[in-house]
């Protein structure tokens, strides 16, 4: 069951939800009531317990703030290597292993033709926490970015933990939600994406 904080919080959310829902306020952190209501009548969620369902909404924010940083510094890695060895950034750029690895997830994935696949750039395929060693390959041109690709590596390892303990159903603290908007303070403060 959550403790009171979080039911506080979570129904603070809902009141502030009912509050705006007849508003014509729609910014980027807004969602579709339509799409809402379809997702969770396809998603049979209304059968699920209350108390899981609630959790997991309040964890899906995090998820969301991460899913997004990830996706910028994928897109980031992908703007410097194409500014400094252009389309073939993946054969020149990427280490052997991390290149293998990417393509043979690709390729599986390719198999399952009824599922989505992750996208069409191969940086996609690459584990988040493999997106230092690249930048450590190519360090020249991110260096100017990056205090060091340790302190990268160190922001990388703590989101992708934090990552990887909602993707199991888990729940995050307080101090652990904290630490992960740091860092992506820490970041975009020093990088700019």
């Amino acid at each position: 069951m959550l403790d009171d904080k979080f039911y506080s919080f979570i129904m603070r959310g809902e009141l502030t939800k009912v509050a705006l829902k007849n508003t014509d306020i729609v910014n980027k952190y807004s969602s579709s009531e339509v799409l809402s209501t379809e997702y969770i009548e396809s998603l049979s969620l209304d059968l699920l317990d209350e108390d899981c369902v609630a959790s997991a909404q309040l964890m899906s924010n995090v998820y969301t703030t991460i899913a997004a940083f990830e996706n910028m510094v994928r897109q980031f890695v992908v703007k410097i290597l194409m500014e400094h060895e252009g389309e073939n950034w993946w054969n020149n750029c990427v280490p052997d292993k991390i290149r293998k690895n990417a393509e043979s997830r690709k390729s599986e994935e390719e198999k399952i033709k009824w599922h989505t696949q992750r996208g069409e750039s191969m940086i996609n395929y690459v584990d988040f926490g493999d997106l230092a060693s690249i930048m450590l390959k190519n360090y020249e041109w991110f260096e100017v970015h990056l205090i060091s690709i340790d302190w990268a590596r160190q922001i990388f390892q703590t989101l992708e933990r934090s990552r990887n303990v909602i993707m199991h159903s888990g729940e995050l603290g307080k101090r652990d939600v904290e630490r992960i908007g740091t860092n992506i303070r820490d970041w975009i403060s020093q990088v700019g994406a």
